[in-house]
């Protein structure tokens, strides 16, 4: 199985194959709208369009498991993205990431890179250890803004926690264009 085995909801509500992406590298991110995290929407927006012509594509499904920090409609969320961050990537249906209702895709992602996270994310790790202490050493995303780069072949290739913004994984995304 790869990741290109998986339907995903288009916000407008039309299924899409993610076999439509075969042969493309893809960072796939959980976000939300009202976070601390949301800035790296601009980052990410920057990697799009300095990559998409090499291969890259940007996956964005709004999850509001976290904080309630995406309460919207799948069109509020739309505009938004679009009015706040000119996000040209598509931003998918709201889904569960975690959970029973968890969203097959992320049940897939998760499993294949549970994670390392840990007191290395600083604050975001005292935070997340407060508040959801159930979480820490599961292989459940912990926060909005959980990122997975898919290699163009399907296969998941490193998950980054939600501390680490876009420009730090740069390197990985270009080291794996360049393959």
């Amino acid at each position: 199985m790869t990741i290109y085995d998986f339907t995903v909801t288009t916000s407008n509500g039309e299924t899409r194959s993610l076999g439509d992406y075969a042969g493309r590298t893809l960072l796939i991110v959980n976000v939300a709208s009202k976070c601390g995290l949301t800035p790296q929407y601009e980052e990410l927006e920057t990697l799009y369009r300095d990559a998409h012509d090499r291969g890259l594509d940007i996956l964005g499904f709004p999850c509001n498991q976290f904080g309630g920090q995406e309460p919207g409609t799948d069109a509020e969320i739309q505009q938004f993205c679009s009015t706040q961050y000119n996000i040209t990537f598509p931003i998918f249906r709201k889904i569960d990431v975690n959970g029973p209702a968890a969203d097959p895709l992320f049940v897939y992602l998760r499993a294949q890179a549970p994670g390392d996270f840990g007191p290395s994310a600083g604050s975001l790790y005292e935070h997340i250890k407060a508040a959801r202490p159930e979480t820490i050493g599961t292989d459940e995303v912990k926060w909005n803004f959980t990122k997975f780069l898919v290699g163009r072949d399907g296969a998941v290739i490193r998950r980054y926690e939600p501390a680490i913004v876009p420009r730090e994984i740069h390197a990985d995304v270009q080291a794996e264009l360049s393959r």
